[in-house]
């Protein structure tokens, strides 16, 4: 970096993702990822992890146990681990085999759920009996750094550890803040992301709000009904560019911007004027010194609830007019802390293949909602810079700009 004279200031650093790892409901992998986005498909699924006869939804996007199980490094011997452990291990494998010389100083995480499903085993386990003791492991495991801490140790990776848990936008502040740290040339190399398993817990209490549907997902449709609960997990590796390009590592994309904001309007809904999210866009931009007009697609938070869609639809539409968009949520349910990081992801693929991910199930627009949705099919697009939007309970929001690699 070289030091301003003028300013008095050091320049920020431009930070590249030089490698990335996913798995979902869509696939594990980049390749299965892009390949299921190209295909529009739906990846929602009955329920099989646990009883759920007795609540509205019956739906979710799950991973099954057995793909889990049968990646490199979660073998038999493993069986033990949370699956967001495993997740965990399956997205760093990916990540570390793109660039082997990638050696983070720091890791930042944003998870919801961390390893409640141990909590809820525990539990039974203690109800049934009575004054016993128990699988110290379920005790130890469930700490939401445990399956990110997992994952270091079986790659030999030291860094410290931060976990962000705020609520839905989870994954996209974890991603943000590691922006933060690598733009600001305190680190130069910091590997981010997110994960969520799917906990009886959580599915239950979001079925108890009424907040999910037992209809097809159907982001920004007049006729959506709420949300349907996914899991899965995603890294990212950022790093300082000229560091990067030094090294000859391979650049993906670059993060140019981020944007954080706070509404208060409500536990649960969003403010209806949408002023919420379109701070935190707005900050997006003003960090990457972008205008809106530069944006080439959104990739909403689109939960198909309400509130939240007609919030953030009111948002895009006032602040970009009519970029495409699309809520890719229709195709994996939401993965709560997990999904900022997911998607992120399916950005950088967008990016890559220069197409828009679709929003599916979508039938009927909402004339309240003024939006050019990428409706039920992918489309080939020339994009340069997208965005990536996570919006959460308590009216906390999330915002990251992607750019095509650039000289």
């Amino acid at each position: 970096m070289i030091f301003n004279e003028l300013s008095g200031k050091t320049p920020a650093s431009r930070v590249a993702v030089v490698a990335a790892g996913v798995i979902s409901p869509l696939g594990i992998g980049l390749n299965e990822t892009l390949t299921s986005l190209r295909g529009s498909k739906d990846c929602i699924s009955p329920v099989a992890r646990f009883d759920v006869e007795k609540c509205r939804c019956k739906t979710a996007g799950q991973i099954s146990d057995q793909r889990l199980l049968g990646q490199p490094r979660n073998g038999r011997k493993n069986e033990r681990l949370h699956r967001a452990t495993r997740m965990m291990i399956a997205v760093f494998e990916e990540a570390f085999g793109q660039d082997p010389g990638f050696t983070p100083q720091l890791t930042v995480v944003g998870t919801t759920s961390g390893g409640m499903s141990f909590g809820e085993d525990y539990y039974r386990a203690l109800h049934r009996h009575r004054g016993l003791r128990h699988s110290p492991g379920w005790i130890a495991n469930y700490p939401p750094q445990k399956p990110v801490i997992h994952a270091q140790h079986a790659f030999g990776i030291s860094a410290p550890c931060q976990v962000i848990a705020n609520a839905c936008a989870s994954g996209t502040n974890a991603i943000g803040h590691a922006f933060e740290c690598v733009r600001s040339g305190k680190y130069q190399q910091v590997l981010t992301g997110g994960y969520d398993a799917l906990s009886e817990l959580v599915f239950v209490g979001f079925d108890s709000l009424q907040a999910a549907t037992p209809e097809k997902c159907r982001p920004f449709d007049r006729d959506r009904s709420g949300m349907v609960l996914g899991e899965g997990a995603a890294v990212l590796a950022l790093e300082n560019l000229e560091s990067a390009r030094a090294r000859r590592a391979c650049v993906l994309a670059e993060i140019i911007g981020y944007g954080i904001s706070t509404d208060n309007h409500h536990l649960t809904q969003p403010d209806p004027s949408g002023s919420g999210p379109r701070r935190a866009m707005e900050q997006a931009l003003q960090s990457a010194n972008r205008s809106a007009e530069e944006v080439d697609y959104i990739n909403a938070h689109g939960t198909a609830t309400t509130f939240n869609d007609a919030a953030e639809g009111k948002a895009i539409a006032e602040l970009f007019g009519k970029v495409p968009v699309s809520s890719t949520k229709s195709m994996i349910g939401h993965s709560l802390g997990a999904a900022g990081a997911i998607e992120a992801v399916i950005c950088l693929a967008a990016l890559k293949a220069q197409f828009l991910p679709p929003n599916i199930n979508f039938r009927n627009p909402d004339p309240d909602l003024d939006l050019n949705i990428v409706a039920n099919t992918a489309r080939d697009a020339r994009i340069d810079i997208v965005l990536s939007n996570s919006f959460g309970f308590g009216g906390t929001n999330a915002s990251i700009l992607i750019q095509k690699v650039a000289a």
